[in-house]
């Protein structure tokens, strides 16, 4: 029988079988919960015992069955960091056996990620991943799997090539953003520069920029209606003010054929943005430092917690501060100001 627990409004179903790999999922719901444990325990039943080994199974095939499975629930959206995820699975171990993989092509893996200019908590969370394609999908093709993750991990983190999300501070200084912001609208076209310009005015991730459309724009209380991720809830509607020049960038842009404000890809954005650091000879600069960055100039302009967290959509003063990087320089001179 299957158990369901309640973990903080978050139904928690579990189901063991013999033979099989216990097979654990989450839903917002206790029906969405109950419904689950039957569909699965109906499915192990009529099902053959897990054979001892997956020989021949590669990470590809994995990654092709995870889909699958997940599409029977709760697909994973073309646009979601988790799609990215298994596409860079396949792409750099698609090719491996899955059974035959060790901790050196996990550590591989890992390196490759660091060269493509991943961090150590964003290559973490693909380490990760494969190990929850591993366990799922061999669950689902009825196979054994060693764990290929769990092996690797200590020397993953003894080479520091994983670690945890550390704070980081990096904020573009005003010469950087002027520099960057000329090449982008010579190199790749004045949309783009617009839509960096406008993610330093109001703290927007690239996804919400990228998303944002005309209707989702009153111009009577210069706010836009913005979709944002939510821990639990996957996506919430929330009124943002566009802060500093974000209204008049936003404004001034030509109506687009899909109905976007700035007609551009995420993932391209990124790219851009990226290339016109490498080119500029600008170290270590993300495009999400951005969100850093205007997060920032609201608490220089004076603008209380309660204030900011409206604008960047922070639920929580701890997660605030970690898109809080004030100038030691900019704190002094306002003190400088307010003594005079």
């Amino acid at each position: 029988m299957g158990s369901i627990i309640n973990r903080d409004g978050r139904w928690r179903a579990l189901v063991r079988r013999k033979g099989h790999a216990a097979q654990c999922r989450t839903f917002s719901t206790q029906a969405e919960a109950k419904a689950w444990v039957r569909r699965t325990e109906a499915m192990l039943d009529g099902a053959a015992p897990a054979v001892v080994q997956g020989d021949g199974v590669t990470v590809a095939e994995l990654v092709r069955a995870y889909r699958k499975l997940r599409d029977q629930a709760r697909p994973i959206r073309d646009d979601s960091t988790e799609h990215y995820q298994l596409r860079t699975l396949e792409r750099l171990l698609g090719q491996y056996v899955a059974a035959r993989l060790g901790p050196d092509d996990i550590v591989g893996f890992a390196a490759a990620r660091r060269d493509e200019g991943a961090g150590p908590y964003t290559i973490n969370m693909d380490v990760s991943k494969l190990g929850t394609v591993c366990r799922y999908a061999a669950a689902s093709l009825r196979i054994s799997l060693p764990d290929i993750v769990g092996s690797a991990r200590p020397l993953l983190t003894h080479l520091r090539l994983i670690g945890g999300g550390g704070r980081r501070e990096r904020r573009p200084t005003e010469d950087e953003l002027h520099r960057v912001l000329q090449h982008l609208a010579a190199e790749y076209g004045q949309v783009y520069a617009d839509a960096v310009a406008f993610a330093a005015c109001t703290a927007m991730r690239r996804g919400e920029v990228c998303a944002l459309r005309w209707s989702d724009l009153d111009e009577t209380t210069r706010c836009a209606t913005v979709a944002r991720k939510h821990p639990r809830k996957g996506k919430v509607t929330q009124t943002v003010p566009l802060m500093g020049d974000g209204w008049d960038i936003a404004a001034r842009q030509p109506k687009s054929a899909d109905g976007r404000v700035f007609p551009v890809h995420e993932q391209t954005l990124s790219k851009y943005f990226r290339q016109a650091c490498v080119a500029l000879s600008i170290p270590d600069l993300h495009l999400h430092d951005l969100r850093h960055e205007g997060t920032s100039r609201l608490f220089e302009a004076g603008f209380s917690a309660a204030e900011v967290a409206l604008v960047t959509g922070h639920r929580s003063l701890a997660h605030l501060s970690r898109y809080t990087n004030l100038r030691p320089e900019d704190v002094a001179s306002k003190g400088k100001r307010a003594a005079e």
